[in-house]
């Protein structure tokens, strides 16, 4: 495989982990009947639980990038954050150009684009440090 097409690879397996478990997540939650259907608001609990779970999901994500990177894994898992800072900024400008309230409270568009570079560093340090065990052994 082409180094760049293992790169590509590395950091579209990582933003899909991160996307699909998260709207996998939460069609599961409404399903349950724990997360309202749209167009009704969320709680805050629901919202800190939502930016919970996206933050384990971005943890995975940032895991998988470095772990199926063939070289440089931080590298490529510091992509993967560039590419969640820049969809989070995305919800942040849809928050205050749909009209705030609309899409929920302002501190949850914040913590999105803000958890995105702790979450993926720590996946990617998970992963190096795994590759890192795994040749010592």
């Amino acid at each position: 495989m082409k180094p760049w097409l293992a790169s590509t690879r590395a950091v579209a397996a990582g933003v899909i982990v991160t996307a699909l478990t998260s709207i996998g997540t939460d069609a599961v939650l409404r399903a349950a009947g724990i997360l309202p259907s749209e167009p009704r608001l969320m709680s805050d609990s629901l919202f800190a639980l939502a930016a919970a779970y996206r933050a384990v999901f971005t943890v995975a994500g940032g895991y998988v990038t470095a772990r199926l990177a063939l070289s440089r894994p931080m590298q490529h898992a510091w992509i993967l954050a560039g590419i969640g800072v820049v969809a989070g900024l995305a919800g942040v400008v849809a928050y205050y150009a749909i009209g705030g309230g609309k899409l929920g409270p302002v501190w949850y568009a914040i913590v999105i684009p803000v958890e995105v570079i702790p979450c993926v560093w720590l996946g990617g340090l998970l992963a190096v440090s795994r590759r890192s065990s795994a040749r010592a052994s």
